[in-house]
């Protein structure tokens, strides 16, 4: 349990609170790639509780900026792009991607005094099929270059989802090993055909993973954020090893489909403090990805990115399928499973109330994580995970395991073994 003024330090992203200028320390994704077509309409767009306008320029180069224009406050999501820039419709200010006054036509000579303005703007960049942003101080860290982000574009998938919660309890769930016997657990194995295969044994985890219930979890400290290791019984002689990992300051890698030649990601990223993003990563590393793959990775979307299953529809829950198909009877689609679970605690969980067991150590180290962050911040440090040296913008211990090992074995330096060079 922690205290009331706690779970706010840890749940409150807008700007100039505690965690919002965290997370202003890192990069963090704003738009998938592709709703920001060559030649497309500006965006409004919504990230820590700032509402800001996201158009790419004539030369293709991303731009967040300012929502309302300098001048009288017009919506520049409207504008028209040209002229290397992003025009407001209702007097002609040109603004370039670092918020710069090109043009007022309206004033003699273009504007005499219009370099005195400075229009606010974020830094951005694009990486494995999704445009970041730098929204904090000074000059911007460097964008963590992790497999997902790097590998070609064929060899990946991304989307994104609306979550309508607290972006903490959503990255929690990540964290969460013993939810997955339970939450996600099938009931027929003909559902997951193609998905969560332990290649050791050539089979779904699925049934691994409802052996045994009350796994061993250990959590070690990293220079990226958190290592959890599972141990589940597997049989009398191997057992189920299963790593996982925390990445400060809001997301985590895991295993998924790719896992042994890639892994999955979730980033979540609060438009406010009642509703966030999830970004949805998929990568390998050996060649291009899986139809099939991209194809599940989109279900239940809307166009926009919403879940076509909501708590308005009660996740058009099916009871009768919990006798033989799934445990939840919310079908087979884990982004919903993670919505109804996560939602359902309410827009902001009110933590106060839990009441924490041994098997939830990887979110109470998360959170002292997180708070180690705030107060790094607030003594003037940078925190942990902020990439600057270009020699140290390497994740080789960033591993994720899925597999079935003797007991025989010292599990520890398995992991290790993994560990990319």
């Amino acid at each position: 349990m922690i205290t009331a003024e706690e779970n706010q330090l840890l749940t409150q992203t807008d700007r100039g609170t505690p965690c919002g200028e965290l997370m202003r320390r890192y990069w963090q994704p704003v738009a998938l790639g592709e709703e920001l077509p060559a030649g497309g309409a500006p965006r409004k767009v919504k990230i820590l509780g700032e509402e800001l306008a996201l158009f790419r320029d004539n030369q293709g180069r991303p731009g967040l900026i300012g929502l309302h224009c300098s001048h009288r406050g017009t919506d520049l999501s409207y504008g028209r792009v040209e002229d290397g820039g992003l025009r407001c419709l209702y007097h002609g200010w040109l603004y370039d991607i670092c918020g710069r006054v090109m043009d007022q036509p309206g004033e003699p000579g273009g504007g005499a005094n219009k370099t005195a303005i400075r229009h606010l703007a974020y830094p951005c960049q694009e990486a494995g099929g999704v445009i970041f942003t730098y929204m904090g101080p000074g000059d911007a860290p460097l964008l963590p270059s992790y497999e997902f982000l790097t590998v070609a574009p064929e060899n990946r998938t991304v989307v994104k989802a609306l979550y309508e919660c607290n972006y903490l309890q959503a990255n929690e769930g990540n964290i969460d090993p013993v939810h997955l016997s339970f939450l996600h657990q099938f009931l027929d194995e003909a559902q997951i055909a193609r998905r969560r295969v332990v290649q050791s044994v050539n089979a779904s985890d699925n049934t691994l993973l409802a052996k045994d219930m009350a796994p061993t979890i250990e959590v070690e400290v990293t220079n990226y954020g958190l290592r959890i290791s599972t141990l589940r019984d597997a049989s009398a002689d191997k057992r189920y090893l299963r790593v996982t990992n925390f990445v400060m300051p809001n997301l985590s890698a895991f295993g998924g489909s790719t896992v042994g030649d890639g892994y999955a990601a979730h980033w979540h990223v609060p438009i406010d403090d009642h509703r966030h993003w999830k970004y949805i990563f998929a990568f390998s590393r050996t060649g291009p990805l899986d139809e099939y793959l991209r194809t599940r990775s989109r279900a239940e979307l809307t166009d926009d990115y919403r879940l076509s299953k909501t708590a308005a529809n009660r996740y058009q829950q099916d009871r009768a399928s919990m006798q033989s198909q799934t445990f939840t009877g919310l079908g087979t689609n884990f982004q919903v499973h993670d919505a109804f679970a996560t939602e359902s605690q309410g827009p902001v969980q009110n933590r106060t109330e839990e009441n924490l067991v041994s098997s939830d150590k990887a979110i109470v180290a998360a959170r002292k994580l997180i708070l180690n962050g705030i107060r790094d911040v607030q003594a003037g440090r940078e925190p942990q995970h902020v990439v600057r040296d270009p020699t140290a913008n390497t994740f080789p211990n960033l591993v994720v395991i899925s597999d079935v090992i003797a007991k025989s074995l010292d599990w520890k330096d398995y992991t290790r073994d993994r560990e990319r060079n």
